[in-house]
Formats: structure tokens, sequence, C-alpha cells
């Protein structure tokens, strides 16, 4: 079964930094664009950051830009979303994905691969 391990979430005071990753297995993703989701409880699962498989474009949701940093490393399949500045309302668990392409990077439904998430708490 092919699949991405989301780690690296944890509890930080507002204003640090945190950094998750997400490691793929069982496949090879050449062509995968990756991305970042979060979702607080009661809330809709929301973008927070894509990156194309060359890693020559990435994208932000608003609410991170300046802060967040997607990167990846295709020789170890994995993608990285380093958080600085973090504010309590950052707080959620956040969740990798991947699919063919760059299409719709910002759309969940979009993704056909997904990680089972890790917690980030960011305490005020």
């Amino acid at each position: 079964q092919v699949h991405l391990v989301d780690s690296g979430g944890g509890l930080v005071q507002a204003g640090g930094s945190l950094r998750v990753s997400c490691a793929a297995s069982g496949r090879t993703f050449s062509g995968y664009g990756m991305a970042w989701f979060r979702q607080a409880p009661g809330k809709e699962r929301e973008f927070v950051a894509a990156i194309s498989w060359s890693g020559g474009n990435t994208d932000y949701a608003d609410s991170v830009k300046g802060r967040f940093t997607i990167s990846r490393d295709n020789a170890k399949n994995t993608v990285y979303l380093q958080m600085n500045s973090l504010k309590p309302e950052d707080t959620a668990v956040y969740y990798c994905a991947a699919h063919l392409g760059y299409s719709d990077y910002d759309r969940v439904w979009a993704y056909n691969l997904w990680g089972q998430g890790t917690q980030v708490t960011v305490s005020s």
C-alpha cells in the first residue's frame, strides 16, 4: 500500500517555529506535486502550501505567506513545511497530500494520496 507519513508536529509558543515532514513510501512520485493542508476542529480542511515536482513552482495561502516555506527533497521522497512566526490560529492537524501534476493545487478534491496528519498546537 502506497502511503504518506506525516511527522514533526508538536506544541510551540506563539512566535516560535516548527518544521513538519512528509515521507512517501511504496512507490515513486515522479511528476507529482505535493501540498500541505490543515484542519482545525469544526472547520473545513484548508490549503496551506503546494510545490511542483521540480520545485520550480510554490504557492501559499495568504494567511501563511512570508511565514511558511514549503520545500522538497525528491531523492528522499520527502516534502517539508517550515513554519515560522507561528500564531494560535495556526493550530490544526496538518496533512500532506500528493497528486500528479500541479492542477488545482489548492483544492482538497484534487489530491488522491494523503498522509495521516500531524497535530500542530500553538499556545498564546
